[in-house]
């Protein structure tokens, strides 16, 4: 089939079963309300013919030797893992924000790790089962979501604890064809829009933890599977269009006693290697970040670089003082990225795992220093984004005359520019697709202080105590 064009993933989507509820209805994915979201992913496809990514948007698949869309590619190099940061940044550049299609494949590759050591260690079958269903999902470009964060109910108990088992998605059923699962997973960026949901445990494991130590893959349309979802997207324009209307999707996905056939199970009960998927997931999915963070920190940059130069303080020491901050942040995570890539070690599998350690400090980095980027935007747009008039009273005969005389700023910048700039400006900081894109990007991929757990974790501490105790003269 080869990589799939917008129209071929739009009908895809049109033909899956309803499960989606939304505002008290259960909707279609022909649903209008849907569609900023489809197109996204749509978007995603068409930019394969894209001149400025060729090089970075396809791939040559390990399994199969074919071409394949770089985000569905099991990452077989430190250059794969630089291609796909690059590529990440400039796919987020060209939509205005999160492309929504990084988790799944970034679930996918660590099952390529996690599957792999457990048949060594157990002499299980899950990486034939794991191969199998990559070279479908590669051969009909299928576009995933991952599911990982439980629901989790009490925060200091582990799912064994739980007075609710549920509350961490479980095994309740183990059958000759498959098992049963029961539970919800959370904050499904992209389900809806997605034809494969991959599930991974959210946590490390112990052994009482077996039931929850789960892994699987199921159509987001599979039977028991019902996604509760919210969407946001930039307000509508009803006059000023712009040539991009996306829109993101978050969904907690309830797992209604369903069942999955053996096939589609990559874990079951291992809970050690359930504790791997889990770290590695976050990972992966974190070092996306580091490609996409940084162009959210363009837009941010490119932003605030335009509110000054209209209102005419471009030369300000302290506006130059600013943008420098935001280009030293989201170089700094980009950087971090390019160095986990380049550090990055292979596992049994052949698959590249991006080094821990500069990938949850490029995250960390990018997730403390957020709202500060937002901050120095709203300090250099000033207070309109907030109070813009709404956009009829533009074009009302009445008001517009008044409206495009007093929004004017710097000589030269007309007030369709002034207008345009300060509407977008007020989608950015002001709007409800705002709010959820902040919150996002402070915890997607794990809050800050599971960046700073993995960095403590894996740092080597003791070895620069003993460098200490040398200079010292400390004897060890």
């Amino acid at each position: 089939m080869g990589i799939a064009t917008a129209s071929e993933y739009r009908e895809r989507m049109y033909r899956m079963e309803k499960n989606i509820y939304m505002g008290g209805e259960l909707i279609g994915r022909d649903d209008p309300r849907l569609k900023p979201g489809l197109d996204l992913i749509a978007d995603s496809c068409e930019r394969v013919n894209d001149p400025a990514l060729k090089g970075l948007i396809t791939a040559t698949s390990h399994l199969t030797g074919e071409e394949i869309h770089r985000l569905n590619h099991i990452h077989q190099s430190a250059d794969d893992l630089l291609k796909k940061q690059e590529c990440t940044r400039l796919m987020c550049q060209k939509v205005g924000g999160c492309i929504q299609r990084c988790m799944g494949i970034d679930a996918l590759n660590a099952l390529s790790v996690v599957t792999r050591d457990c048949d060594d260690a157990f002499g299980t079958e899950y990486y034939p089962r794991f191969v199998a269903f990559m070279k479908r999902f590669q051969k009909e470009d299928l576009v995933g979501n991952c599911a990982q964060s439980d629901v989790k109910g009490d925060r200091a108990k582990r799912p064994f604890e739980q007075s609710d088992p549920d509350l961490y998605l479980r095994v309740i059923e183990k059958k000759r064809d498959g098992i049963v699962v029961r539970g919800c997973k959370a904050h499904n960026s992209n389900a809806p829009f997605c034809d494969e949901i991959v599930v991974v445990p959210t946590r490390l494991m112990t052994a009482k933890d077996a039931d929850w130590a789960v892994a699987f893959a199921v159509p987001a349309d599979h039977p028991g599977v019902k996604q509760i979802v919210r969407l946001s997207a930039p307000r509508e324009r009803k006059q000023l269009k712009t040539p991009y209307h996306f829109g993101l999707a978050d969904s907690m996905t309830v797992f209604d006693d369903v069942f999955v056939p053996w096939e589609r199970v990559f874990l079951c009960g291992e809970s050690y290697f359930g504790s791997m998927a889990a770290m590695l997931f976050a990972t992966y999915h974190r070092h996306s970040y580091t490609g996409c963070k940084p162009a959210i920190t363009d837009l941010i940059l490119g932003a605030a670089a335009l509110a000054a130069e209209y209102n005419g303080v471009a030369d300000a020491s302290h506006v130059k003082d600013k943008l420098s901050d935001l280009i030293a942040t989201g170089e700094l995570v980009y950087a971090a990225g390019i160095a986990a890539s380049v550090k990055a070690t292979p596992a049994n599998s052949g698959t590249y795992i991006p080094n821990i350690v500069y990938t949850n400090v490029g995250r960390y980095h990018a997730g403390v220093k957020l709202y500060h980027e937002f901050e120095t935007l709203a300090d250099l747009a000033g207070g309109l984004p907030a109070t813009l008039p709404l956009e009829e009273d533009f074009f009302n005969p009445e008001t517009r005359g008044f409206l495009e005389k007093y929004i004017m700023r710097k000589d030269g910048i007309s007030a369709e520019k002034q207008h345009r700039l300060f509407r977008t400006l007020s989608d950015m900081l002001c709007s409800a697709h705002a709010g959820v894109a902040q919150v996002g990007g402070l915890h997607g991929g794990g809050s800050p202080i599971m960046e700073k757990i993995a960095i403590r974790n894996t740092y080597d501490i003791e070895s620069r105590k003993r460098l200490v105790a040398r200079l010292c003269g400390i004897e060890d």
